[in-house]
């Protein structure tokens, strides 16, 4: 290709005519103190507060504190090369991470970087981390079940999709079990899974992300990791930047599931930064605005009304106890904001009732509302009948020789508290459940069958039924309903296996 001096004199002209030559103003200041992942800066005299700032090694840093000299900044990285006098400088932004489908399949930190090694995220689309969540207007109400595939919270603490249900309970008793049952049983019902995790052993995140490949929900799940190895600030960010990566879907008309685990250490790495920034400390040394810290996270769940897509993001977050007090200043909180509550004992786990769920401090607010039909006509009778099983097993340690009706109630109770138990990865089909609770709650399992091989009938039972009559489970999945038509045919059914069973 040959130019031509005079080509090369018109193009030079044309830059010269195109030349900026307004002035470019770049807002900056200079590291007053850097320590424990804290900077205070000077000079930034129009910064706002969650506004994103540049230091010299390219460590960026949130405003947080704006005081009358200062800047208190919590950096988002390493302190390492950053000294005192060093130049900062405003970027105009807030915290923004990537969303869209691009990352389904990805394990990303709390900036939304992959940390999996498989490559970049190609995505041209952000959200900040923080946003005001919708209003009433753009909200319907929870009338959708989201199904976990765990019996004892399908009949008796359903949980809708919109809704906010907290997991709570000590150390060690099933709490983040639930959850991932709760993802692998999305597996071909169309809800995208994210999993925050936050404070976590990094092994254990590894861990959790192998159970999910191995049962093929990888594919419609996202990991958010802020380590127990990282910082405090990103440990904050992650349950935000969970959330901003479920509305993208929630907003393009899908359901997601979003897991925060846990919320307890998300407080602790709150209140970490705030007495590092100096804030003044209240109640369990938390800062005072830390109820806002989890109410504005949580809000940003609910179900939109169809005019605005009719996407739903459900929250399932989980709060640790210690000692199974539940009036802690955290459980406390998190407990008024969300729509009911899952309560694990240790008492009921280490006697081996997995999932160790406690019937009367475990409450849905949506209830019915999120059930199907069958399943609500069906499993209606069984936490009254458990609570009366609870009373009477009490009652009857003191007394040796009890009436025919009292023996019968406990024999019944104990066959609830069998049925209900349920092993880890192994969530159970609508309308596998359906049909073992018809069977429990019409009292149809033979009085001879010892309690110990309760587990093994309802597995035969459900065989059975699926072997000889698969139409009428199809049926029962299908329309939510238990016709009058149908319940015959089940009823027979269950009678043709009892005999076949007790053989």
């Amino acid at each position: 290709m040959k130019l031509n001096p005079s080509d090369i004199g018109e193009l030079i002209r044309n830059e010269i005519k195109s030349f900026d030559t307004s002035p470019r103003v770049h807002e900056a200041g200079r590291v007053l103190e850097i320590g424990d992942g804290i900077a205070r800066v000077s000079g930034l005299k129009e910064v706002v507060t969650g506004e994103l700032l540049k230091f010299e090694n390219g460590v960026s840093g949130i405003a947080m504190n704006l005081e009358s000299d200062n800047i208190g900044t919590v950096l988002l990285g390493s302190e390492v090369g950053i000294v005192e006098g060093d130049l900062v400088t405003r970027t105009g932004n807030v915290v923004q991470v990537p969303v869209g489908d691009p990352l389904l399949g990805r394990v990303v930190n709390a900036l939304g970087e992959p940390i999996d090694g498989k490559g970049l995220i190609l995505s041209s689309v952000f959200r900040p981390v923080e946003r005001v969540a919708p209003g009433v207007i753009t909200r319907s109400s929870v009338d959708t079940p989201l199904e976990t595939g765990i019996k004892a919270i399908d009949s008796m603490v359903p949980i809708g999709r919109g809704q906010r249900q907290l997991i709570i309970g000590d150390r060690q008793t099933g709490k983040t079990a639930i959850a991932i049952d709760s993802i692998l049983n999305q597996k071909g019902k169309g809800v995208k899974c994210i999993y925050v995790a936050i404070g976590q052993k990094t092994s254990t995140v590894a861990e959790i992300i192998n159970v999910l490949i191995e049962h093929e929900a990888m594919e419609y799940t996202t990991i958010v990791s802020a380590s127990a190895a990282d910082p405090v600030s990103l440990q904050y960010l992650a349950p935000y930047s969970g959330a901003a990566i479920g509305e993208e879907w929630m907003e393009s008309g899908d359901d997601v599931l979003v897991i925060f685990d846990d919320l307890s250490k998300h407080a602790v790495s709150y209140r970490t930064m705030s007495l590092l920034l100096r804030r003044p400390p209240g109640r369990e040394a938390y800062p005072g605005d830390v109820f806002y810290l989890h109410s504005r996270l949580l809000e940003r769940a609910g179900k939109l009304s169809k005019k605005y897509g009719g996407g739903s993001m459900t929250a399932l977050p989980i709060v640790e106890t210690q000692g199974g007090d539940m009036s802690a200043y955290i459980p406390t909180n998190v407990i008024s904001i969300t729509d009911g509550q899952i309560y694990l004992e240790s008492d009921a786990f280490h006697a081996g009732n997995r999932p160790a769920i406690n019937p009367g401090l475990s409450v849905s607010r949506v209830g019915g509302a999120a059930q199907s039909n069958a399943m609500k006509k069906i499993s209606g009778p069984i936490r009254t009948e458990l609570a009366q099983y609870r009373e009477l097993e009490a009652f009857s340690q003191f007394s040796s020789d009890l009436d025919v009706s009292t023996k019968e109630r406990l024999e019944h109770g104990e066959r609830i508290v069998e049925i209900l138990k349920q092993e880890q990865y192994s969530p159970m089909d609508i309308e596998k459940q359906i049909v073992v609770f018809y069977v429990v709650t019409n009292r149809l399992i033979p009085k001879e069958i010892p309690r110990e091989d309760i587990v093994d009938y309802e597995e035969k039972l459900l065989e059975y039924v699926a072997t000889w009559d698969w139409d009428l489970l199809e049926e029962i999945g299908e329309r939510g309903e238990l016709s009058e038509n149908a319940e015959e045919k089940l009823k027979k059914v269950v009678d043709e296996f009892n005999r076949s069973y007790t053989l």
